[in-house]
């Protein structure tokens, strides 16, 4: 099973990338997903976690995920020292950030850059699915770009897919 967690905070779209990495994923004959949030204060803002389960066979653990394959941070000022003891071995960290890293665990990309280019919004979900996509073996790019259109409003999908596109370049290692 693939375990991807999100962290994020109200309103950046955490859980809609949870569901479109689903979505995406489940587009082939027996893959299966689970998406589900996390959160306290249902306010704009506040910190959230949300979760995305992929796997061959049905899946059947509705628990949160407590080491994951990947951690995904929408937002920088979430992540710390303790996002290491969420990765199982192996694991990589996605962060949106303007800072480098030198732990090769760690994939840095400038989403705001990406989003404030491309989506003239500082959305940055969709963004760090495509950068998933470039250093994950199981999530394909197209699987992505289809999940996107196929649940996005119309208005929404051109640009979503241009940066996923970009981001897909930038993280590629």
């Amino acid at each position: 099973m693939i375990e991807v967690l999100w962290h994020g905070r109200g309103g950046q779209g955490a859980f809609t990338a949870a569901k479109l990495l689903g979505a995406a994923f489940t587009l082939k004959d027996n893959r299966y997903a689970l998406a589900f949030p996390s959160f306290g204060p249902e306010r704009r803002g506040a910190p959230i976690r949300a979760f995305t389960k992929l796997d061959t066979k049905p899946i059947g653990n509705r628990s949160e995920i407590t080491k994951a394959d990947f951690c995904i941070f929408l937002d920088d000022t979430l992540f710390g020292e303790a996002a290491f003891d969420s990765l199982k071995p192996g694991g990589k960290i996605l962060i949106n950030t303007k800072k480098s890293f030198e732990d090769g665990r760690v994939i840095a990309i400038d989403a705001d850059k990406i989003a404030a280019e491309i989506i003239g919004l500082p959305i940055t979900n969709t963004i760090l699915l495509g950068a998933l996509a470039a250093v994950s073996n199981n999530i394909d790019i197209k699987e992505i770009e289809t999940a996107i259109m196929q649940n996005m409003p119309y208005k929404l999908i051109e640009k979503n897919v241009k940066a996923i596109k970009a981001a897909y370049e930038e993280a590629q290692i």
